[in-house]
């Protein structure tokens, strides 16, 4: 089973929980990875994203953009960056927002434009959106999401609220195509 790091910063909860539904669809060796609230991840973390064969990254949409602790983190990746060790890895993203739009196309163009400075290969969903006029709030990719995996937890909602039963289970469907096309990959 290959390796896949999910490496995430979560403000108020929602973005680990989408991490965690993220983590469910790319295998029983999926590793999540949380960025703490000072922007930093342990050097066993930093082993484990070296080890992965394809890393996911994750991030509240905060201001039109990921959050500073998620940047803090891709800035200390310059140095993994100099040795060229992410290079032809899997990379791919997912993230979470208060409005069903704010920006979150920011956050995954910011994830996109780290993954290839690492040299890295990005997938998107490859899922289609629910975009006709039977569509539900809770049904696979609502938000249509192509780049990446897209979540809202509206800005008064718990995490038993939010994010809603279909953006898991659209993060979910995320980390099994992660999945796959990892397991393409020979060692």
């Amino acid at each position: 089973m290959p390796k896949i790091a999910i490496v995430y910063f979560s403000g108020y909860g929602h973005t680990a929980k989408q991490a965690e539904a993220v983590a469910k669809g790319a295998g029983p060796d999926a590793q999540l990875i949380a960025i703490d609230k000072d922007g930093n991840v342990d050097e066993a973390s930093w082993a484990k994203l070296n080890a992965a064969k394809a890393i996911i990254f994750g991030s509240p949409t905060y201001m039109g953009g990921p959050a500073w602790q998620f940047k803090k983190f891709a800035d200390a990746s310059s140095k993994v960056w100099m040795t060229g060790q992410w290079k032809d890895k899997i990379a791919a993203g997912f993230t979470n927002s208060a409005s069903p739009n704010g920006d979150k196309f920011a956050t995954l163009s910011y994830f996109i434009t780290l993954s290839m400075q690492h040299g890295m290969a990005w997938v998107g969903t490859g899922m289609m959106p629910s975009s006709n006029k039977s569509a539900l709030r809770t049904d696979l990719n609502w938000l249509g999401g192509f780049s990446g995996a897209l979540a809202q937890s509206p800005a008064d909602a718990s995490t038993e609220e939010a994010p809603l039963p279909g953006d898991l289970e659209t993060a979910k469907a995320f980390g099994a195509r992660v999945l796959a096309f990892t397991a393409k990959l020979k060692d």
